[in-house]
């Protein structure tokens, strides 16, 4: 089965919306087997949105479009596609009132008049129930093919694409419909992305029926190996001998398979290892913490942090001697360590990471340009302190600090 996605909304065309619709869709439906020929994003205008649908439906005979189902006088979503199809909107009374009974129960009655155009569905459309909010899913069927019409909502489209649209679709490709696409991604950090291909240069050959991407990013690089289009049957196997080609040329800078972030692997080095961790940041500002105790259960093994951003906080929280910060500058491999052992310290904790730099875009100098990063950690008797220079602006150099950071302490606990 082939599809094309269309994706509405002047926001997602402004950049004030990421579309992480279309993503989510196109995810889950090629793992169920379904082939996105196309995915479109159009504005809130009735002759974009027309043009998108009737163009994926002269290719592919199905169209799903995400957004432009609200209340509101820009949401025409509905409206277009029952013109295209020749299905005049009737009113779903029936759905009306559950409409009414919803917002009584959410202490907003009366609802809106403004809402009723919601219950007003395409005459043969097939409702799908929206548990998550007040638009219905829309399957409509007709001589142009089939348009699926999800609100633009993550949490509501998400939710009718999991519940309703991709039930719908096995059935409708049947029993028989066997073929998938896969991915397995392994994460790897410290390490460019020319390395990477380096190492990987003598297997590539050999993954097929497989296929490598390589995903640069702030965190490290991702590869992800896909099979495309097989037999269900086979397409785990395929993957695991392409996983076993590339992961054993990968060495320490492999640390986990899927999306785990390098923080959660951490947490598990650390209750491995009975430590319990605390945190001194300085041009992170907290990204450290942030990342850690956003991990359920973090707080078995992580005691806390302190965003040491001002020398004086160095000094008097830590116990930095102002002698290091006057001798060697704040960043410092000498003032890193510091940080590390007051942070400990201070929280009671036996391992201890601490990090400080430049993160710019001022503040560099010829010795110390923006981008020079000083981490320190400690387990036990276990130390290690390393100076970086991190590419990037400042939002990048703060996000590759604090990997590198969760790396040294990986790396010290392993």
């Amino acid at each position: 089965m082939e599809l094309e996605l269309v994706t509405i909304g002047n926001e997602l065309l402004l950049g004030f919306t990421l579309d992480t619709n279309a993503a989510e869709l196109a995810t889950a439906l090629t793992a169920a087997g379904v082939h996105v020929a196309r995915a479109t994003t159009v504005p809130d205008d009735g002759d974009a949105i027309r043009g998108a649908v009737m163009d994926g439906l002269n290719r592919t005979g199905f169209v799903v479009t995400t957004g432009g189902l609200g209340p509101t006088r820009d949401d025409i979503t509905k409206k277009i596609v029952a013109d295209i199809f020749h299905a005049p909107l009737e009113l779903d009374t029936e759905y009306l009132e559950k409409l009414r009974q919803r917002f009584a129960r959410l202490g907003h009655s009366p609802m809106s008049e403004k809402n009723r155009t919601q219950a007003e569905v395409p005459r043969g459309a097939v409702t799908m129930k929206n548990r998550w909010g007040t638009a219905p899913g829309l399957w409509l069927e007709g001589e142009p093919g089939i348009a699926v019409m999800l609100p633009g909502v993550p949490q509501e489209m998400r939710g009718l694409l999991h519940g309703e649209l991709l039930p719908r679709l096995k059935e409708l490709m049947g029993a028989g419909s066997q073929r998938t696409t896969r991915s397995r991604m392994l994460r790897t950090t410290g390490i460019a992305e020319s390395a990477l291909a380096d190492l990987l240069e003598g297997v590539e050959n050999r993954l097929a029926p497989a296929t490598l991407a390589y995903l640069p990013g702030p965190h490290g690089v991702d590869l992800r190996l896909t099979v495309w289009n097989a037999n269900a049957s086979e397409v785990d196997g395929w993957l695991e001998e392409a996983v076993a080609l590339v992961r054993p040329l990968l060495g320490k800078q492999y640390y986990a398979e899927g999306d785990k972030d390098l923080a959660a692997v951490v947490l598990d080095a650390l209750a491995e290892s009975s430590h319990r961790l605390a945190v001194a940041e300085s041009c992170t500002g907290g990204l450290i913490g942030e990342r850690l105790t956003a991990i359920p259960g973090s707080s078995a093994v992580f005691a806390g942090g302190v965003v040491a951003y001002d020398d004086k906080v160095k000094e008097n929280v830590l116990g930095v001697p102002r002698r290091l910060l006057e001798e060697n500058g704040a960043v410092s491999e000498p003032v890193a360590e510091a940080m590390a052992q007051g942070v400990a310290r201070r929280l009671g904790s036996s391992a201890s990471l601490a990090i400080t730099g430049v993160a710019g875009p001022t503040g560099g100098t010829p010795e110390k340009p923006v981008g020079t990063v000083c981490i320190a950690a400690g387990a036990g008797e276990a130390r290690r302190v390393v100076t970086l220079r991190l590419p990037g602006d400042r939002i990048g150099i703060r996000h590759r600090g604090a990997q590198a950071a969760l790396n040294l302490v990986r790396g010290l606990l392993s």
